[in-house]
């Protein structure tokens, strides 16, 4: 407790020495404030100034400097929109590039799908050709005996072993299908 008691003197002696050697420094706040208030001010007149409000109080030569800097201010302005705009399209036209690009290679390859599809087609229509007189001949599939031989019958002597004809289907009493 004695610590903190010998702290809080000390502390308290430092500042009272500080107060006593520099007696201006309230007269320097104070000079700071005053400053620091005309400063925003004469800031916030200016802003106004800008926005083309109270134009009245301004002589003839500080409304011409106002709208020098104005002017000023839209070429920096727009200077800064129009690189943005070069830029913008540089970008859009790099895309373009791509794009066409890529559009091109797809189209070649929808060439290429197609003249391998045609060349297929012309190979399926030669081969079709060529078998026809192939298909054209009679072919007798081969008959399973219950020895479990394959051997192959005339068509005349096969018999049809399932009957499998179908019996029409009538509606039931003819009242099913009423509304």
């Amino acid at each position: 407790m004695e610590k903190i008691l010998e702290r809080y003197e000390r502390h308290n002696y430092t500042e009272r020495q500080m107060v006593a050697a520099d007696p201006g420094s309230h007269v320097n706040w104070t000079l700071e404030y005053n400053r620091l208030k005309a400063k925003i001010e004469l800031l916030q007149r200016n802003h106004r100034h800008y926005l083309g409000e109270d134009l009245d109080s301004m002589t003839l030569k500080e409304i011409q400097n106002l709208e020098q800097q104005l002017d000023t201010s839209l070429k920096h302005i727009r200077s800064r929109k129009n690189q943005l705009m070069y830029e913008s399209i540089s970008e859009l036209q790099r895309k373009e590039k791509a794009i066409q690009e890529q559009n091109s290679m797809l189209a070649k390859q929808i060439k290429e799908k197609e003249k391998t599809m045609a060349q297929q087609a012309q190979w399926e229509q030669q081969n079709q050709g060529h078998n026809t007189l192939s298909f054209m001949l009679p072919v007798t599939p081969p008959c399973l005996k219950m020895g479990g031989i394959y051997q192959e019958e005339a068509p005349e002597m096969r018999r049809n072993e399932l009957d499998l004809t179908l019996e029409p289907i009538y509606a039931c009493n003819l009242g099913c299908f009423a509304a």
